[in-house]
């Protein structure tokens, strides 16, 4: 009874082994051997199974009407650095509560009306795709923002590692000039670290710069009063009229504009933007001041080769 066992036990180990071995030599012997990469191969595929792979084939399409790099092929963007769009600007946003008016994503809407603004102003730019995720308080326990539904948060630490990561990315293409610009109060500190370090790293070559001078909501209050915008009393909303009135010319639906019209709630620190010609008119000249303002310092900051001295903080959202 013992042997039988015993024989049962070691038999089919004996033909395992013995597969096993059948096996890695066959595979072995039947690897194919892969050819070498082709240099010549982007977008994707092999240059050799179609001429669209190829690192030098023409564009068969006109150039794209953006600047935003996820709106461009492949190769709308290689033509671009071509051609001489060698800055690149990497905007953070972040998801947050903003009262009861305001989507939690009121930064990336202003982002995305005034990143675009800023590079075709500058001329010689693109916009990177907006960063969305930043440090807005501890998840476990809950501070900051994160005490309300819908807020997403990053650990400073993975804050910084992505934006290094975007921003070698970027340099791997050939971008001359990377541009960090923020939104929000929380992601400046992070953006300026990682710039200070990529540019001691790589000594400038490309140019990496925090721009903070973007962020400045007091200077553009102070410049809109001239034009008659004048907030009153605070509702104590973590809202205002210019961050409202800038949201609002990217995507009315994200103040709820014709929901508040319609509840009689189109105010926002005494300030009517009921009347849609003149809030409209208000937030061309904020988009416009700002881009203005920005890229008279990203000017600076490329003149600097790098990071400017920090500015005073000013309020905003």
């Amino acid at each position: 009874m013992i042997t039988r066992r015993l024989r049962r036990s070691f038999v089919p180990a004996a033909w395992c082994a013995a597969a096993l071995t059948g096996l890695a030599a066959s595979a072995g012997a039947q690897a194919p051997t892969r050819p070498a990469p082709d240099p010549r191969s982007m977008g994707g595929g092999n240059c050799a199974q179609n001429s669209y792979n190829c690192r030098d084939t023409p564009n068969p399409l006109p150039a794209a009407n953006t600047v935003w790099m996820e709106e461009m092929t492949w190769m709308d963007v290689r033509d671009a650095i071509k051609a001489g769009k060698t800055t690149v600007i990497v905007t953070t946003g972040g998801m947050e509560p903003n009262g009861p008016w305001l989507v939690t994503g009121k930064h990336n809407y202003v982002l995305h009306t005034n990143c675009e603004a800023i590079a075709r102003k500058l001329g010689n730019a693109l916009c990177a795709p907006i960063v969305k995720f930043v440090p807005e308080g501890s998840v476990e326990p809950p501070t900051g923002h994160m005490t309300s539904p819908g807020t997403i948060s990053m650990r400073e630490g993975t804050f910084r590692m992505l934006l290094t990561d975007i921003v070698t990315s970027l340099k791997a293409h050939g971008f001359e000039k990377i541009i960090l610009i923020g939104d929000s109060g929380g992601n400046q500190g992070g953006q300026r670290a990682v710039a200070d370090s990529l540019t001691a790293i790589w000594k400038g070559a490309p140019i990496v710069a925090h721009v903070q001078e973007y962020y400045d909501y007091a200077r553009v209050s102070e410049h809109m009063k001239s034009k008659g915008l004048v907030e009153g009393a605070s509702d104590n909303l973590h809202d205002d009229v210019i961050i409202t009135l800038n949201m609002m010319i990217d995507d009315p639906k994200s103040v709820r504009y014709a929901e508040r019209v319609k509840a009689g709630k189109a105010t926002i620190n005494g300030v009517s933007i009921a009347d849609k010609k003149k809030a409209e008119a208000w937030a061309k000249e904020i988009v416009e001041f700002r881009a203005t303002v920005t890229v008279e310092a990203i000017n600076k900051a490329i003149a600097n080769k790098g990071t400017l001295p920090a500015p005073p903080r000013n309020r905003g959202g």
